[in-house]
């Protein structure tokens, strides 16, 4: 009989996806993982019969949450990644060559362990460069604790549910601004606005308290089901405004063969239809 996986995250609407081979199913201290092949996505990670990630289509999310921010900065150099502990959003940051340090902070190790095992093309070897530190802690407490700044952060987290639930408030937001650099940039994961709209709502309104440019861009990804994917966007900066020019030079000069990041693609990202536009506090 065929096994299908089905994620209800919403009240109102589910997803399914065809369960061919189970691999790993299991629980750890904060969660439980699995993993399955699937004839059209290959790999896919679930945390709690939700999906995290999958092989076939994590490019999408992991190359816009990356690629957007650091090229639109210019001049990067030092990244926090705050989850992301199957190590995609590494990957694709360490792609830039100006990159010189990135701090990832990561709650659970067994996310961590599981996916250098099990998913290793995801990380595609991000965990042995030696320009990332792995720091396995509360990524909320490390936000809120004294120490370095950075150039761009990047929330990679879980839905507002259960661990990821405080990555979503004011007073995280609040730290994460006073841990950017001058002209920093975060990046929030904010989930599909139209079956998920007080999520985004609610963290434009702390952004709009917290910085002069405050807005979200969008990318599809076909397992974050239900509409495109809005992704937060702050910062004190002018970086949003960067010509489409110097955004295909730094493009260029970067090296990067990405799959569905372009610098059109990038500006194309901040037009926000309406049902999004009107989400905004």
């Amino acid at each position: 009989m065929t096994e299908w996986m089905q994620e209800r995250l919403h009240d109102d609407y589910a997803q399914a996806l065809r369960v061919d081979r189970v691999l790993f199913d299991s629980a750890t201290e904060h969660q439980r993982l699995r993993l399955f092949d699937n004839a059209r996505f290959g790999r896919v990670l679930t945390l709690d019969d939700v999906v995290q990630t999958t092989e076939g289509d994590n490019f999408i999310y992991h190359e816009m949450m990356a690629h957007v921010p650091i090229l639109a900065h210019g001049a990067a150099r030092r990244v926090l990644i705050v989850g992301g502990g199957d190590g995609g959003l590494a990957r694709e940051v360490l792609k830039h060559p100006d990159i010189v340090h990135v701090t990832m902070v990561e709650i659970d190790a067994g996310v961590v362990a599981f996916s250098k095992q099990y998913l290793p093309n995801l990380s595609a070897g991000a965990f042995d460069d030696p320009r990332l530190e792995l720091v396995i802690a509360d990524g909320a407490a490390f936000m809120a604790g004294a120490g370095e700044s950075y150039d761009v952060i990047l929330i990679d987290s879980t839905d507002p549910i259960g661990p990821g639930e405080v990555l979503f408030t004011d007073s995280f937001y609040g730290h994460a601004r006073r841990r950017l650099a001058e002209g920093g940039i975060l990046v929030t994961q904010n989930g599909v606005p139209f079956l998920q709209p007080a999520e985004l709502t609610a963290s434009m309104r702390a952004f709009k308290a917290l910085f002069a440019d405050w807005t979200c861009y969008l990318c599809t990804v076909p397992t974050y089901a239900g509409g495109p994917m809005a992704l937060g966007w702050g910062t004190d900066g002018v970086a949003r405004a960067t010509p489409l020019a110097a955004l295909q030079a730094r493009f260029s000069a970067a090296g990067l063969a990405p799959d569905y990041y372009t610098p059109e693609v990038h500006q194309a990202a901040f037009a926000l239809p309406g049902y999004v536009r009107r989400l905004m506090p």
